[in-house]
């Protein structure tokens, strides 16, 4: 247990990147408190042959940047069909009217912060929001 503690990162330092990324403070402050909540949902099952219909209100919020971001990133293997639509939650649940590409970014990154299990996709996403993955990904 103490082993997983020390691989996770420190959360302060975190809270400080997503203001300096643009986010208010109110907004990181309900974000972790999201992610808090996000170890008593249930787990959502997706078949693997299924695929996402974003609706009128996400293409809205999403924009077509951010929507293809979501598909390649779960493609990838870096999202996985429950962590997605965690992610897609929580860009709904922010009160901007459209979210940014580097916003969505940071949210994907927290919730894989969150899922300890998947050390790999999150190793992989920060690289990706430091833009540390390599060109042919682009």
């Amino acid at each position: 247990m103490e082993e997983e503690m020390d691989h996770l990162p420190d959360t302060d330092a975190i809270r400080t990147e997503l203001m300096e990324a643009g986010f208010e403070q109110m907004e990181v402050h309900k974000a972790f408190s999201w992610l808090e909540s996000l170890s008593t949902q249930e787990t959502i099952v997706s078949a693997a042959t299924s695929f996402r219909v974003f609706c009128e209100q996400e293409q809205r919020k999403l924009n077509i940047e951010c929507r293809n971001l979501l598909l390649f990133l779960e493609y990838s293997g870096i999202l996985s069909p429950a962590n997605r639509e965690r992610v897609i939650d929580r860009a709904m649940d922010l009160e901007n009217q459209e979210i940014a590409l580097d916003e969505l970014k940071w949210i994907v990154l927290m919730v894989l912060l969150n899922q300890a299990d998947d050390a790999v996709a999150l190793s992989r996403m920060e690289d990706f929001v430091y833009d540390l993955t390599p060109a042919y990904l682009h």
